[in-house]
């Protein structure tokens, strides 16, 4: 009797643990799909129809993930991938710049003009979360430059320029300043005792309305000192956004007015809020899913429309140098922290040094007199060294 009962429940219980290791296997190989999936989605390659002019490098020799907990591992991919023979591919980047401009039209969209926004018009702001506007009144459409500011045809050669600690130290000044255009972000200090590492020559630069609250107390009564912190750019451009919030409409209004009040020679000019709005989607479809792009990546897109050639230097997300991992200050000017709930600074640069590795576009990590008398191939032996 007893045998006749544990043969079934014998079975009972191999039928179980059949079941459950077949069950585990299944997950198992359900999920790490699943995660090598996800993973791969991570690293995809900016869309670009590559040519056949360099094939794309495996993903993995790059950056994988931004998280510092293996900071070293991450900079000492980087750095290899930097070490790579640069050669600018122009099939690259002319499918790439004119995908840009298909997309985002900021040759010919970027800033408000009077011509594509009439007096009555409605500007949609870009940054608040309901959809608030401001119509286009007889002042403030006098403040609008009468034609689109920036040439229909393009620049050759372009610096754009970030402010990262890297400068320091980096002897970029010279060539900096020898490209045909100059973008610098957020009127960075340009002292002479900063010229051999950051350059001087200043074509279009950036403002962020918080500097006018901070500094000169929202321009309500340090017009003056604002409009002389002013000189060092020279007749360059000054972008506002000046229809990004709502707030900022008037602290930059008040920036434009002191400047005609004080015949300062600077050229101010509004972002148009519509191509910042075509931008986000475009960088959204490419992976970047962050609220707001950085100005430093807003410009490097601009650039890529406007210029046939372009150069990055002070971009750099992180407080190591990929060269001899010393600590690197977060600016070349100061050490405050970036606003990372806005801002995904290493993501953006993870796209960037993709947009390097195609011959788009050329970054600048190290030391510019140095990697312009070493050759490339030595270069790779000296970072063999390093790592």
């Amino acid at each position: 009797m007893r045998l006749h009962i544990r043969k079934p429940l014998f079975s009972l219980v191999t039928i179980f643990l059949l079941g459950s290791l077949l069950t585990s296997v299944t997950w198992y190989k359900f999920h790490s799909h699943d995660s090598w999936h996800h993973q791969r989605k991570e690293v995809e390659p900016t869309t670009v129809n590559e040519s056949t002019e360099r094939p794309e490098a495996p993903a993995d020799m790059c950056v994988e993930s931004y998280s510092c907990t293996n900071c070293r591992e991450i900079i000492t991919s980087i750095a290899k991938c930097y070490a790579e023979p640069w050669k600018r591919q122009k099939r690259n980047y002319e499918k790439f710049s004119s995908q840009l401009n298909s997309n985002c039209h900021g040759a010919e969209n970027a800033i408000v003009t009077q011509n594509n926004t009439p007096v009555g018009s409605q500007i949609v702001y870009v940054g608040n979360s309901k959809k608030k506007t401001i119509e286009v009144t007889t002042d403030l459409f006098s403040t609008f430059p009468k034609e689109h500011p920036l040439p229909n045809k393009k620049w050759d050669t372009c610096s754009v320029v970030g402010n990262g600690g890297i400068l320091i130290n980096s002897k970029c000044g010279k060539q900096i300043d020898s490209a045909q255009f100059v973008i610098r972000c957020n009127l960075p200090p340009l002292d002479s005792e900063l010229e051999k590492d950051v350059g001087k020559k200043t074509d279009l630069v950036t403002a962020n309305p918080s500097i006018f609250q901070l500094k000169f107390s929202s321009l309500n009564n340090f017009r003056r000192p604002f409009v002389e912190s002013l000189r060092n750019f020279g007749d360059a451009m000054l972008l506002l956004p000046t229809f990004s919030f709502r707030l900022n409409t008037q602290l930059c209004q008040r920036a434009i007015y002191a400047i005609n009040d004080f015949d300062s020679p600077i050229r101010p000019i509004s972002f148009n809020p519509e191509y910042i709005r075509n931008l986000s989607i475009y960088w959204n479809s490419q992976g970047l899913t962050e609220p707001r792009l950085s100005t430093g990546f807003m410009m490097v897109s601009l650039a890529l429309e406007l210029c046939n050639s372009v150069d990055l230097y002070g971009f750099w997300p992180f407080s190591f140098h990929p060269q001899d991992f010393h600590h690197l200050t977060n600016h070349y000017y100061d050490n405050k922290p970036p606003r990372k709930q806005y801002h995904a600074m290493p993501a953006e640069f993870n796209h960037l040094l993709k947009l390097h590795r195609q011959g788009i576009l050329r970054l600048h990590l190290g030391d510019c007199e140095a990697e312009k008398d070493v050759p490339a191939k030595k270069r790779q032996k000296k970072h063999r060294m390093l790592v």
